[in-house]
């Protein structure tokens, strides 16, 4: 006697991308030596200078708030140094719930993502 297959098929409701994009990243940065904290407001595709650093928010992301929480950003960190070409030194993602993840790895600077934020009006902020 053969067996009977029934095969029943569950169609389950699309869901839109949890994550939203954001217009600019929140940053904090470390000065190791003078042990000072900065803010800094970067704008997505514009770079924000943070001591000898010139970081690149490419794009900052943001779970909505129904979600569990999570900010990440997408940065170019390149070091300038006075008569050399700026040098690449971070390329990545940063995650704000997890910092060492993807951390920037300088003798001077440390960079992480707080936040991720839409902009309107405001002038960019940690240019020195």
């Amino acid at each position: 006697m053969a067996a009977a297959v029934v095969v029943t098929a569950v169609l389950l409701p699309t869901v839109a991308d949890p994550v939203r994009a954001a217009d600019a990243a929140l940053l904090g940065g470390l000065d190791k030596v003078t042990a000072r904290v900065t803010t800094l407001t970067a704008p997505v595709g514009e770079a924000v200078r943070f001591g000898s650093l010139m970081i690149t928010a490419r794009t900052c992301e943001k779970r909505p708030p129904e979600e569990p929480p999570e900010s990440a950003a997408f940065l170019e960190i390149d070091e300038i140094r006075p008569g050399k070409a700026p040098e690449r030194i971070f390329g990545g993602w940063m995650f704000a719930s997890s910092p060492a993840l993807n951390a920037l790895e300088h003798p001077v600077y440390d960079v992480w993502v707080i936040d991720c934020r839409t902009v309107a009006g405001e002038e960019p902020t940690g240019n020195r």
